[in-house]
C-alpha cells in the first residue's frame, strides 16, 4: 500500500473509543439526573466560550491555553512543560480548574504530549468524534466548561488500553502536597 493510498483511505473510530464514548456520555447523565437536571455546562453546543466571557478568557490565559483550549489547537509535539513532568499530584482544566487526570496513570507515550490510561471520573470528560477529510478520531473535551483537551485513542497500556493525549496547556498541575 503507499503512503497516498494510506492517509486517504477512510478510518472509522474502533469499537473500543465508542463504547468508551457511551460510558462517559452515561456518566454525565447520571451526575446531572443527581443533581436534579440538566447544568447550564452541559447543555447541547456550549463552549468554553460560551459559558465564560471571551475577553475575560483572553486575559486570563495565555495565548496558546486560549487557542488550544477555545480554538481547537494542538502544542507542538515535546513542545508541553507537562510532557516529561514526573512529579505526584493531579492535572485539572486550565479553563475550569476541574480534576481530570492524576499523575498515577500518567505515562511517557512517546508521542510527544502529556498521555494518560484513564481519568479521575468519566463525567469529568465529553469525547466527541471528528472527522477530518477521513481521518476520524475521538476529541477530548473538559466536561464542565467543553475546553479542548487532546484526543484519546485505543493504543494505551493496560489496564485500559486508552491513551488520553492532552496538550499540556490545556491542564494546570497542582502537586500533592503532605501536611
Amino acid at each position: 500500500m503507499n503512503i497516498l493510498h494510506y492517509v486517504t483511505q477512510k478510518q472509522e473510530i474502533s469499537p473500543k473509543l465508542k463504547k468508551l464514548k457511551a460510558s462517559c456520555d452515561a456518566a454525565a447523565v447520571s451526575k446531572d439526573e443527581a443533581a436534579g437536571g440538566s447544568s447550564p455546562s452541559k447543555d447541547q453546543g456550549a463552549t468554553g466560550l460560551d459559558l465564560y466571557d471571551k475577553e475575560e478568557l483572553q486575559k486570563r490565559l495565555s495565548p496558546a491555553q486560549f487557542r488550544v483550549t477555545q480554538k481547537l489547537g494542538t502544542e507542538k509535539p515535546f513542545s508541553g512543560k507537562y510532557v516529561k513532568l514526573k512529579e505526584e499530584g493531579q492535572y485539572n482544566c486550565v479553563v475550569c480548574g476541574t480534576a481530570l487526570f492524576t499523575s498515577d496513570v500518567k505515562y511517557d507515550s512517546g508521542s510527544g504530549w502529556p498521555a494518560f490510561y484513564d481519568v479521575i471520573s468519566k463525567d469529568r470528560v465529553a469525547l466527541k468524534e471528528e472527522n477530518l477529510g477521513g481521518l476520524q478520531r475521538m476529541e477530548v473535551k473538559c466536561a464542565e466548561c467543553k475546553a479542548h483537551l487532546g484526543h484519546v485513542f485505543d493504543d494505551g497500556p493496560k489496564p485500559t488500553g486508552i491513551r488520553y493525549c492532552v496538550n499540556s496547556c490545556s491542564l494546570d498541575f497542582k502537586k500533592h502536597t503532605t501536611v
